[in-house]
């Protein structure tokens, strides 16, 4: 496994703590200025978006969410990577793909996420 690749697992496992902590001040520091998130029946939205959706979950609800990374791909400064996530809320899963920009200073930051979490059986 290459540095880049440990670096980007570590990313991935950073967000997945912050998320379910509902925790914005460990968040920010992961994501790029530009950043999108791509959500089922919704426009595409900054952090600002993803921020207050996951605030008003919190608020309501117990949220936990667990992801496999499965697959890691790294091209030059840009990477994707691909899991199976599991969403606790009222029980959604899915798949989930993440592009990350490596930054100047060698850390790679989330810029675009797209995930086909719906209603699970």
């Amino acid at each position: 496994m290459t540095s880049d690749e440990s670096e980007i697992r570590r990313a991935h496992s950073n967000w997945i703590d912050a998320v379910n902590a509902g925790d914005l001040a460990r968040l920010l520091p992961l994501v790029t200025e530009d950043v999108v998130f791509l959500t089922p029946g919704q426009a595409p939205t900054g952090m600002e978006g993803l921020w207050s959706h996951l605030m008003a979950a919190h608020q309501q609800m117990q949220i936990c969410c667990t992801s496999e990374l499965e697959e890691v791909v790294v091209i030059g400064e840009v990477a994707y990577t691909r899991s199976r996530d599991a969403l606790s809320v009222t029980r959604l899963a899915g798949h989930r793909m993440t592009v990350y920009r490596k930054q100047r200073d060698g850390r790679w930051l989330l810029s675009r996420d797209v995930h086909t979490l719906s209603g699970a059986a």
